[in-house]
C-alpha cells in the first residue's frame, strides 16, 4: 500500500483501525499507543506552543508567556470507555500551570478538549498511593468547570 497519499490524520486512522482489528485477533491488548505523541502535536499546534524535550519531567510545552503546559489525551473504543488520563505526577510540587486534555472518539476525531488549571485538576483528581500519581478523569462535565477553557472548535479546526 502507498501510504505517502493519506495525510497525518489519515495515517492515524489506518492504524486505529490495524490496531482494532489486532486486538479482534488476539495479537494485542492495547488499542491506545500513539495517542500521547499526537495530541501533543495536535495541541501544540493549535495553540503556539513549543514543545520541550521528550525527558522533561512534569510538563510537555511552554507558551510565549512562559506557562507550562502537561497534555494528555485519551482515546475511547468500545472495549475501554475509561476518561481517567495517564498519571499525573508531583501535583503537589504544581509542575505545570494548564493541563490540556483531549478526549477522542475512536476513529480518533476529536470528541471534546480542554485547559484545566492544575488547581482544578488537584481539585477534582484523586491521589493513588498504589501509582504515588494523581487520577483525573476527563469526563466531559469537566468542561463545565468556570475555570475551564474548552479548546474542542479550536482543535477540530485543524
Amino acid at each position: 500500500m502507498d501510504w505517502s497519499s493519506l495525510d497525518n490524520k489519515g495515517l492515524l486512522q489506518a492504524y486505529c483501525s490495524l490496531m482494532t482489528e489486532l486486538r479482534q485477533r488476539g495479537v494485542t491488548r492495547s488499542s491506545n499507543n500513539p495517542v500521547a505523541d499526537y495530541t501533543e502535536a495536535l495541541v501544540a499546534k493549535t495553540l503556539g506552543l513549543t514543545l520541550g524535550s521528550q525527558s522533561q519531567a512534569g510538563y510537555d510545552a511552554c507558551d510565549s508567556n512562559g506557562l507550562r503546559y502537561q497534555i494528555k489525551g485519551r482515546r475511547l473504543t468500545a472495549q475501554n470507555s475509561s476518561t481517567q488520563l495517564s498519571a499525573l505526577r508531583n501535583l503537589g510540587e504544581k509542575p505545570f500551570d494548564i493541563l490540556a486534555a483531549v478526549m477522542y472518539s475512536e476513529d480518533l476525531s476529536i470528541a471534546y478538549g480542554a485547559l484545566v488549571p492544575v488547581e482544578v485538576v488537584i481539585d477534582l483528581g484523586r491521589y493513588s498511593q498504589h501509582s504515588n500519581s494523581h487520577i483525573f478523569m476527563f469526563r466531559k462535565s469537566v468542561l463545565e468547570h468556570s475555570q475551564v477553557t474548552d479548546i474542542t472548535a479550536a482543535l477540530r479546526s485543524i
